[in-house]
């Protein structure tokens, strides 16, 4: 693995909460790119107050769209997580890989379930 490379999510996202998909798309696109050259990533959350799935989604959980869990959790760490964080992050990287191991039986399941609602 070549050289540790701080990411500082406020910085991308320019304040305390991180609720964009649109901002985690940014963060992603700083992450994916040190990652395929080989590098690890640490990403911090320093000074970020609130967090919601929907970003961390955006952020992290499309990494397993290009990326194994192995190269993942060998690659990237995440620090300073605001209270709560970590578990909706285990939570939101733990559905990813599922869904990125079979998308089609996720969309599968997903219509399933929403063809069988009733919404009226």
């Amino acid at each position: 693995m070549g050289e540790e490379v701080t990411i500082l999510v406020l910085d991308l996202v320019g304040g305390p909460v991180c609720v964009s998909t649109d901002d985690g798309q940014i963060v992603y696109g700083k992450i994916a790119p040190l990652i395929r050259e080989g590098r690890k990533v640490v990403v911090s959350f320093e000074g970020i107050e609130i967090l919601i799935p929907a970003f961390l989604n955006s952020a992290f959980g499309v990494l397993y769209g290009e990326f194994t869990d192995e190269k993942i959790r060998e690659a990237l760490t995440v620090s300073d997580m605001p209270t709560g964080g970590k578990d909706t992050l285990e939570f939101v990287m733990k559905h990813a890989k599922a869904y990125f191991e079979n998308p089609e039986a996720c969309r599968r399941a997903w219509r399933e379930v929403m063809e069988e609602e009733d919404w009226q």
